[in-house]
């Protein structure tokens, strides 16, 4: 029973990780997971920093989804990239030949997540990149 849950909890999506229990992601927290200061966490998401000093802009519907999206594209890569670490260096600096070579991070902060996820889901249904 005890591996059961073990590995329910491991194989959650990473968002479901750093939220807190009023459904909101828990910036400190992605912060500390991932080696960050919110600074640098800001500038990897696309946003102000001082958008994650101030918890009232750092829980409006604006901030909570470019992180939702961040963490969901990297959540998708992570068991191939080996390690959620991996996985956000991949996010960050992996030229996509689909997007003229920009990254992810890239296409994020432009507004195309969505084409992030669609692009993750051909390749992994064995399209080609």
């Amino acid at each position: 029973m005890s591996q059961a849950l073990k590995t329910s909890v491991q194989n959650e999506p990473l968002v479901l990780s750093y939220m807190d229990r009023s459904g909101k992601i828990a910036i400190e927290q992605v912060a500390d997971g991932f080696g960050m200061s919110k600074g640098q966490l800001a500038q990897t998401a696309g946003l102000a920093r001082e958008t994650l000093y101030r918890s009232e802009r750092s829980r409006t519907v604006k901030t909570q989804g470019r992180l939702r999206e961040m963490l969901e594209i990297i959540s998708r890569v992570t068991d191939w990239a080996g390690g959620k670490e991996q996985a956000m260096a991949w996010y960050r600096a992996q030229p996509l030949p689909a997007f003229g070579g920009r990254t992810a991070e890239a296409l994020v902060k432009e507004g195309r997540a969505a084409a992030v996820r669609d692009y993750l889901d051909h390749i992994a249904l064995g399209g080609f990149a």
